[in-house]
């Protein structure tokens, strides 16, 4: 009897494992899908080209986070990969350790080549949203990204600095879609 009692108990835990095993393989892929999401209310620019986009940016403007705390002088410079990925060269200056850090990651289109909505990854395969919800058309000489919510938003240049026209309208753009953009860190460009 006792035997008989071990297996009805060694099959249930193995039930209750792969039961156990298959929730926690069903969250993560929820959660990798949900972070590859575009914010409510937020609309990916459309009739996106990549090849004006490419080349080096500066970070005007950030929502802060621990990947990015401390740092001046931040860019991100993108180029293609052999794959038909991006190449996405994150750098910055850090005061407190008086170096320059640097992130390598690959981003990838979600759907559309002409919808600015990638997901990226700086690390093994999990993957965020990059969304591009506001951008310079004519000359591709700002834009302002998202993540997969509004805890995460960028403003970026091609040059240092932005006429503070183009800063209020794209303020207003952020806090219309439901950014605090009291929350910004207004990043220095000036050389360490």
């Amino acid at each position: 009897m006792f035997n008989t009692l071990n297996t009805y108990e060694g099959i249930f835990r193995r039930l209750f494992s792969k039961q156990i095993k298959k929730w926690v393989a069903v969250t993560l892929l929820f959660s990798l899908f949900g972070c590859t999401s575009v914010p409510d209310g937020v609309t990916p620019v459309d009739e996106f080209e990549l090849d004006r986009y490419l080349g080096q940016w500066y970070e005007v403007a950030r929502f802060n986070h621990s990947f990015e705390e401390g740092l001046s002088n931040v860019t991100a410079t993108y180029s293609m990969r052999e794959d038909g990925g991006v190449k996405v060269i994150n750098r910055g200056y850090s005061e407190e350790e008086g170096k320059w850090d640097e992130a390598e990651g690959r981003a990838y289109f979600v759907s559309s080549p002409n919808t600015a909505h990638l997901k990226v990854s700086f690390f093994g395969p999990f993957y965020a949203s990059y969304v591009v919800m506001a951008l310079d058309k004519e000359g591709y000489e700002y834009a302002m990204v998202t993540g997969p919510d509004r805890e995460y938003l960028w403003i970026l240049a091609r040059e240092k600095t932005l006429p503070q026209d183009t800063i209020n309208r794209l303020l207003a753009q952020a806090t219309q879609k439901g950014y605090d953009t009291d929350k910004l860190i207004w990043v220095s460009q000036e050389a360490p």
